[in-house]
């Protein structure tokens, strides 16, 4: 198996303003986005040149969200401190390292 083209742990994962979980996973490996649980359950899966993803201009700098298979996710990408630290550098850049691989992926048609 290739290393991870991106991957973070402790990010809390939410849809439609429902947690699914505060220490998930989000790995970027072989051509494929999955959203998975402390524990490595898979929550979401897709090819990532089919995954939409952006930051959302109204949330904390350490958040995106992705569009899996429809399904719209909010993940808030904390670093060694924790997700959900609002203006956390490490998060921030964490957030933009997960847009640039999806945006590689698939032409600059990713959303800021």
């Amino acid at each position: 198996m290739t290393e991870p083209e991106f991957s973070a742990t402790g990010v809390r994962i939410e849809r439609a303003h429902r947690n699914l979980t505060r220490a998930g996973q989000v790995r970027i490996q072989d051509g494929r986005l999955r959203l998975l649980t402390s524990y490595g359950r898979e929550i979401d899966s897709a090819p990532v040149d089919s995954v939409r993803a952006g930051k959302p201009w109204f949330a904390a700098r350490d958040r995106a969200r992705a569009t899996v298979n429809g399904n719209r996710y909010v993940l808030t990408l904390g670093g060694p401190e924790g997700p959900g630290e609002a203006g956390s550098t490490t998060g921030e850049a964490e957030v933009n390292r997960f847009l640039e691989v999806v945006r590689s992926a698939h032409g600059s048609t990713v959303k800021h």
